[in-house]
């Protein structure tokens, strides 16, 4: 059987974890490829371009909307994010699972182009985690903190959108439970008709003693 990829898509709160629990996926299993979206957001200190993010001015990403290079857009605190398309859906030719991180606008436009689609959202263990983990990061003000919690407050009223929910209290445990849903997604009948249908055609041979 030929295995094709799947789209993982992994949301979340700012400040919940989602790019740590992505990393130690990505190192864990090699079965995953991490996609790297375009923004217009300034780089933070230590993030290079063509690694963390493709760093684009907003002139540069309005063409690659117009040029329809990108999955999905949006526009999050301010900033302009989106997924290149070629680099997606040439890793699941390749049967690699590839791993989105994005927010929930995103995550419903590309669940309209691929139904097949695995949508997780990762939650903190409580609403105090998310906070203290936010200030732990040292990158934001505090009036840019305020931001992101009315924000979170916005996408709360999402998640019965997604497929399953993860919490990251315990990180292995998270990355370990995400694997598992891949792995569930991957033996969805759904997505093995053809074989199904060959050893369908074959008991029937068998069983007219052909």
């Amino acid at each position: 059987m030929n295995r094709k990829g799947i789209l993982v898509i992994v949301s979340g709160f700012s400040g919940v974890g989602k790019g740590t629990l992505v990393k130690r996926l990505t190192q864990k299993y090699d079965q995953y490829a991490l996609s790297i979206s375009a923004t217009t957001r300034n780089p933070r200190e230590g993030e290079e371009d063509g690694r963390e993010y493709f760093f684009r001015t907003r002139e540069e990403f309005g063409r690659l909307i117009r040029e329809d290079r990108l999955v999905e857009y949006a526009c999050y605190c301010g900033n302009y994010y989106g997924t290149p398309r070629d680099y997606v859906e040439a890793q699941m030719e390749q049967g690699r699972d590839i791993i989105l991180e994005i927010e929930l606008q995103g995550a419903l436009k590309i669940k309209e182009q691929y139904p097949d689609a695995l949508l997780l959202f990762v939650m903190p263990p409580d609403a105090q985690t998310l906070l203290t983990r936010l200030r732990g990061r040292g990158t934001e003000t505090e009036e840019e903190i305020r931001t992101r919690i009315h924000r979170a407050v916005e996408e709360s009223e999402g998640v019965e959108q997604y497929d399953y929910m993860v919490v990251n209290d315990d990180l292995e445990r998270a990355v370990d439970e995400v694997h598992g849903l891949v792995e569930a997604q991957h033996r969805k009948i759904s997505r093995h008709l053809d074989f199904i249908s060959q050893i369908r055609q074959e008991v029937k041979a068998y069983a007219k003693g052909e």
